[in-house]
C-alpha cells in the first residue's frame, strides 16, 4: 500500500510539533513514601516535521508509550525523547505529560488522614542544541490571610484559598511532596481534605496568626529554592482568589541559576 504520509511536500513549509495530543493513558510515577504511585495522564507527544515530508507516523507515538508507563523517571523519558527523533526521522521531539498526584495527609489535630490531590505535569523536549530538557510544574492549592486586612479591622480578616504554581529544572530527581512541603510552609495554612471541628479551629487561627500577601509566598519559596544546589531554573507563582474582590492577586518570580 502506498505511503501517503512519506510522499514529498513542496509547499516548503517546516512545521514545528507535529503528534498526538491530549490522549487519556494510565502511568505510574515515583513516590516518595510507597515507591511508585497509580495514575492516570494526559499525555501530548510531538516532533518537527521537515519542509519536503508531508506526514508524520501519529501511530508511532501510541506504540512508543509503553516505553515509560511502567514508571515516569528520568531516565524513561529522556528514552523516549531519544526514541521519537529516531522512529520518526525528526531534529526535535517533545512530550508533556499532566497527572493528578495524591498525598495521604493527616489532620492537624485529629490525624483523620485523607488524600489530597496535586496537578502535575512534566514537559520534556530534546533538539540538536539541547538533547534534554525536563522541567516539572506542582501546582499546590493553600489558603492566605490578607496582612492588610488584619492590621486594619478591629476583628477578623478576609481569607481565601489561592494556587502556587512551581516549575523547576534540575540535576537529579526531584521529589514531588518535596515541592509541596515548601509551598504549604510558604503560606499562611496548608489544605486538608478531611477536617474535624478541633482541626478546623487550628487551621482557622494558624492562617489568621500567620498572614501572607501574594508577595510574601512567591518570595518564601523562592528563598527556599535558591538554597537548593539540585535546582538549575526555576519559576514561581502564587494565585489568590480573592473572597472581596471580583479579581485575583497574584506575583510571580523567575531565577535561572548557574
Amino acid at each position: 500500500m502506498i505511503d501517503i504520509q512519506n510522499l514529498p511536500d513542496d509547499r516548503n513549509i517546516p512545521i514545528d510539533k507535529v503528534g498526538i495530543k491530549e490522549l487519556k493513558y494510565p502511568i505510574k510515577v515515583l513516590d516518595k513514601t510507597k515507591g511508585l504511585q497509580s495514575t492516570v495522564a494526559r499525555i501530548s507527544m510531538y516532533v518537527d516535521l521537515p519542509h519536503q515530508q508531508k506526514g508524520t507516523h501519529m501511530s508511532r507515538f501510541i506504540e512508543m508509550l509503553d516505553m515509560f508507563r511502567k514508571q515516569v523517571s528520568l531516565e524513561s523519558l529522556t528514552n523516549i525523547l531519544k526514541d521519537l527523533k529516531l522512529s520518526l526521522n525528526a531534529a526535535s521531539s517533545h512530550i508533556e505529560i499532566s497527572f493528578p498526584y495524591f498525598i495521604n495527609k493527616k489532620a492537624p489535630v485529629s490525624g483523620t488522614t485523607g488524600l489530597m490531590d496535586y496537578n502535575c505535569t512534566i514537559t520534556g523536549s530534546s533538539g540538536p542544541a539541547n538533547p534534554r530538557d525536563l522541567v516539572l510544574t506542582v501546582a499546590v492549592p493553600v489558603t492566605s490571610v490578607c496582612p492588610c486586612s488584619r492590621e486594619i479591622s478591629r476583628y477578623g480578616a478576609h481569607n481565601q484559598r489561592g494556587e502556587v504554581l512551581v516549575s523547576t529544572r534540575f540535576k537529579k530527581l526531584i521529589w514531588i511532596e518535596d515541592i509541596v512541603s515548601i509551598v504549604e510552609k510558604s503560606a499562611s495554612c496548608e489544605l486538608f481534605s478531611v477536617l474535624k471541628r478541633d482541626d478546623e479551629k487550628y487551621v482557622t487561627e494558624n492562617a489568621y496568626d500567620n498572614p501572607m500577601f501574594v508577595e510574601d509566598m512567591v518570595r518564601e519559596v523562592a528563598g527556599a529554592l535558591l538554597k537548593d544546589d539540585n535546582i538549575t531554573w526555576f519559576s514561581v507563582s502564587a494565585e489568590n482568589f480573592e473572597s472581596i474582590h471580583n479579581h485575583s492577586a497574584y506575583a510571580y518570580i523567575e531565577r535561572g541559576k548557574i
